[in-house]
Parts: C-alpha cells; sequence; structure tokens
C-alpha cells in the first residue's frame, strides 16, 4: 500500500485510511494538523523506499513518487495526473531466474544531477539510472568481496553515497554459501568510486 498525507480533505476519490498520533506539539511543523492520510494505491506484494521526483533533469517522470515493489522485482511511479504505471521492470535482479523472495530493488534515491540511484538486492550492488535509460554499476563489492545485499542509503551533500548492507536479500539470508563479507556494515562510496567500511558493529543495520 502507497499512502501520501494531504492537507486538506480529498476530493480525487481516493480512499483515506487511520490517523496521525501526535505525541508533542513539535510535529505540527511537519505535519500540519488536520491532514488526512490517502491512499494512493495498493496490490504491491512490498512496498519500500519510496522516493520523490520533483523536476526531470535526470531524466525521470517530474512530479511523481518511485518507489520498489520487492518481491515483484520492481519500481513503481505515481503522479497525479496519470496514476501508477510500473517504471522498471526487473529492478533489483537481473538474473535468468527468481531469486529468492526479496530479490528486486529496495532504498532509493536521487544525486546531484537528478539521477536514480538504486540498491539492488539480488544483483547486489548499487545502480545510477542513466538519463538515457542505461543503468550503470556504481559499486558491488568492498575489498574485492561482493556486498551482501544493499537495504538502503541517503546521499551526503559530498556526494558521497552512504548505505546499509544487511543479507535479507540473499534467498539464506545470514546462513547463505554466497556470503562473502563477515559483517552486515555500513558503507561510504565515495565520489570517485572508492568505497570505505564506515561501521561493522551492527548485527542488522537497516
Amino acid at each position: 500500500m502507497t499512502i501520501a498525507c494531504v492537507t486538506q480533505a480529498a476530493d480525487d476519490g481516493l480512499p483515506t485510511v487511520g490517523s496521525i498520533e501526535r505525541l508533542h506539539s513539535n510535529i505540527d511543523a511537519l505535519i500540519a494538523p488536520g491532514v488526512e492520510i490517502e491512499v494512493l494505491a495498493t496490490g504491491f506484494a512490498w512496498s519500500e523506499g519510496p522516493v520523490w521526483v520533483s523536476h526531470s533533469d535526470g531524466g525521470l517522470p517530474p512530479q511523481s513518487l518511485l518507489f520498489s515493489d520487492i518481491p515483484n522485482n520492481r519500481i513503481h511511479c505515481w503522479n497525479q495526473k496519470t496514476g501508477l504505471s510500473v517504471f522498471l521492470e526487473p529492478a533489483g535482479f537481473t538474473g535468468p531466474a527468481s531469486y529468492g523472495r526479496e530479490q528486486g530493488s529496495n532504498g532509493l534515491a536521487l544525486d546531484a544531477a537528478g539521477r536514480l540511484l538504486c540498491c539492488e538486492h539480488g544483483d547486489r550492488r548499487i545502480s545510477v539510472l542513466e538519463k538515457n535509460g542505461g543503468k550503470r554499476t556504481l559499486a558491488d563489492a568492498w575489498d574485492g568481496k561482493r556486498f551482501n545485499s544493499p537495504n538502503d542509503l541517503a546521499v551526503h551533500t559530498s556526494g558521497a553515497i552512504y548505505f546499509t548492507d544487511p543479507p535479507y536479500g540473499l534467498p539464506d539470508g545470514f546462513d547463505d554459501a554466497r556470503r562473502e563479507i563477515d559483517c552486515c556494515g555500513v558503507f561510504r562510496l565515495q565520489p570517485d568510486g572508492t568505497v570505505d567500511l564506515v561501521c561493522n558493529t551492527m548485527t542488522r543495520p537497516n
């Protein structure tokens, strides 16, 4: 299910659901009082990694929400004018056969150029979607060893990409024989392509 908070009562026929519990009035600066939670779309196996695209400098559809459907190996696009569509398939695993339960993309983000960055479970990499529609691997290994299954990411103002690497995307998780790194780390991908291990003390960085 994909939801959004709207500041006025919905007049577009979309259903609303639930309510927002406010434990402190400071939340009003982020989420205005009286907002409703609209259900934009349903029918996904497991939606994750939403990112809002405000403009089209990176070749992406402007004023659109992109998000992953992990088990179905898709990235969907929702736009208020055009509704829901499949934006990219396959999104996280490009092999010839099925690859476990969590094979698709997970966390999504935009770089400074407006291009889509993607954590890919099945292909075990961080990728970028170029303006011409082609995908390019930014990193798939550290110290000569394949990542577990990059999960989520954040882009620093320096251009560095920080990302987590738990084994959730591997078919057998922690016990998968394909694991090459003996930790579930937090990594930093520098603009020059260098990958640094930032933290290796967490069991399940998400």
